[in-house]
């Protein structure tokens, strides 16, 4: 006798067993836990795009403010002067 057929031997005496019983309010639960979690990341997927979009703004307000690409002044050379 093969490995295999050990095997699916087994499991076809597991399956003739009598099947344990399941509680009827079992498959309310059971949904009731699916919507509660499909609520929460539906939450938390909105929370990021919140976050997303406040970071966005705020750089943006202080790019405004700062112009971070203008190259500063030079305050190495003297200031020219009588010419």
């Amino acid at each position: 006798m093969s490995v295999h057929d050990r095997k699916e031997d087994e499991v076809r005496r597991m399956l003739d067993t009598p099947h344990p019983v399941v509680r009827p309010e079992l498959a309310v639960r059971a949904a009731e836990r699916g919507r509660r979690l499909l609520r929460r990341r539906r939450a938390l997927r909105r929370l990021g795009w919140v976050l997303l979009l406040v970071a966005v703004v705020a750089f943006c307000v202080w790019a405004a403010l700062v112009h971070p690409w203008v190259a500063p002044p030079s305050d190495t050379a003297p200031p020219l002067e009588g010419w």
